[in-house]
């Protein structure tokens, strides 16, 4: 069984790296923040707008939580989600926890590659959002998302193209797996 999990920030390339690994290993791929950002819709705010919400409302969540539990306990699967490393530390899920890195500037400018608009807004909305995510993490789990020591992979994507990226992990992880901690 093989179980991975993909965290970072917005903007650091988790889809990217999630898909390449999804066809690489052929296994399902789930991404958390569809999840999150259909919830905004439903509630008819932005993204920036529903973290905020999100502060006052634990119940929204517990209820991403529960579905990513669920995923990760099932196994062979690519989870993709800001908290999934996270999650599967704290619940003790064997996964090869990876963490993607990348300077502000680099992330803002993917984002708007991405979603449009201009750079500095995008990035003054995403770095509301963190400020929010990192405040919900920190009251709801106790966890200091900064904390970068429960990872298994930390791999800084600013300057590296996704097929430099894919091969570094394919490469850790099959040191992981020679260590007989992927099972």
């Amino acid at each position: 069984m093989k179980t991975i999990t993909i965290s970072g920030l917005p903007g650091t390339g988790k889809t990217t790296i999630s898909q390449l690994l999804h066809e690489h290993y052929k296994i399902p791929y789930v991404y958390t923040g569809e999840i999150f950002r259909s919830l905004a819709k439903e509630h008819k705010m932005s993204l920036s707008e529903f973290s905020t919400f999100a502060e006052q409302h634990p119940e929204i969540d517990k209820q991403l939580d529960e579905k990513q539990l669920h995923i990760l306990r099932k196994g062979n699967v690519i989870l993709e989600g800001r908290l999934a490393g996270w999650l599967a530390h704290q619940h003790n899920i064997p996964a090869i926890k990876i963490l993607l890195i990348a300077d502000v500037q680099t992330r803002a400018e993917r984002i708007v590659k991405r979603e449009g608009d201009d750079v500095e807004i995008r990035k003054q909305e995403m770095l509301k959002r963190e400020q929010s995510e990192k405040q919900r993490y920190h009251e709801f789990y106790h966890i200091d998302i900064s904390d970068t020591s429960i990872y298994d992979i930390i791999i800084d994507s600013s300057d590296k193209p996704p097929e430099s990226i894919l091969e570094i992990i394919l490469k850790k992880n099959k040191i992981l797996r020679t260590l007989n901690y992927d099972e």
